[in-house]
């Protein structure tokens, strides 16, 4: 059987390819393991196809001989990764991602039940900070960062949360929240790693526990919005863009559920 590509385009042109991006795929060589399948290559193979299905193709989409990382996120979050075409465009992005000038959304399924509706955290990180490679919080040699969070809506002991980083430190969002108190589910490194089965809030379930399969058994973390501004490199200009990734399936389905219990809908209406 043919195994699906882990990635939609959501938008290509002659500077830029955004990628909504499955769960389960790093995006660039993996320091502790780079045997495994990269986001980057599946893309360069790609181009490399189309190059010698079609060596006559122009502009206004050209192919790349290789795609050019501008910033990554997690193995196990979803969505929204942003590849350069070109070295104008490389230059120009990373810049924008290096001066804070692009403005990320990201949504979480968390533990428990916030007593805000919104607040931030800027709690210094430290990235390997321990033996298992976490990102620590360390006030005295940590790095500058900052999350703005607000509460989308909850149920039983779950909840929903949009992250805004304002910097973009190693497993940020993640560290974040898991030091106030809303751990992501599923996550193996700053929660309990359990997967999210739908008898865990759903009142009167009667199914067989020992055959249930879990709703979310990945991280419940998807990267949701990107917005680039505007760019002018050399004597051209390019952008702004608006990039949105749909919520994946696992993580719709769980808000679902969680939705129809509570008996209300969530405040998701920039999300769908």
């Amino acid at each position: 059987m043919k195994r699906p590509i882990p990635y939609t385009v959501v938008r290509e042109d002659a500077d830029i390819v955004a990628v909504d991006k499955a769960a389960g795929i790093a995006v660039l060589a993996d320091r502790w393991d780079d045997s495994k399948e990269r986001l980057d290559e599946l893309l360069n193979a790609a181009y490399a196809k189309a190059i010698d299905a079609a060596p006559e193709a122009a502009p206004p989409l050209p192919f790349p001989h290789r795609v050019f990382v501008v910033h990554r996120i997690d193995r196990d979050t979803s969505g929204l990764v942003v590849f350069a075409k070109n070295a104008d465009a490389h230059r120009a992005l990373s810049a924008a991602f290096e001066s804070r000038k692009v403005d990320k959304t990201y949504l979480a399924v968390v533990h428990g039940n916030p007593a805000w509706r919104e607040t931030e955290c800027d709690l210094p990180l430290r990235p390997d900070g321990d033996r298992e490679h976490r990102t620590v919080i360390d006030k005295a040699n940590g790095k500058r960062a900052r999350t703005a969070f607000r509460l989308l809506g909850s149920y039983g002991h779950l909840s929903i949360v949009e992250a805004k980083p304002e910097t973009g430190r190693t497993h940020q969002i993640r560290v974040h929240l898991a030091a106030l108190g809303h751990a992501i589910v599923a996550d193996p490194l700053y929660g309990d790693g359990r997967p999210v089965k739908l008898s865990a809030f759903k009142r009167g379930w009667r199914g067989d526990p020992f055959e249930e399969r879990p709703i979310l058994s990945r991280l419940g973390l998807h990267a949701a919005k990107l917005s680039l501004p505007l760019f002018k490199p050399a004597d051209r200009e390019f952008g702004p863009y608006e990039l949105k990734a749909e919520l994946p399936r696992d993580i719709a389905a769980l808000i679902a559920q969680l939705e129809k219990s509570a008996g209300e809908d969530f405040d998701l209406s920039g999300y769908r």
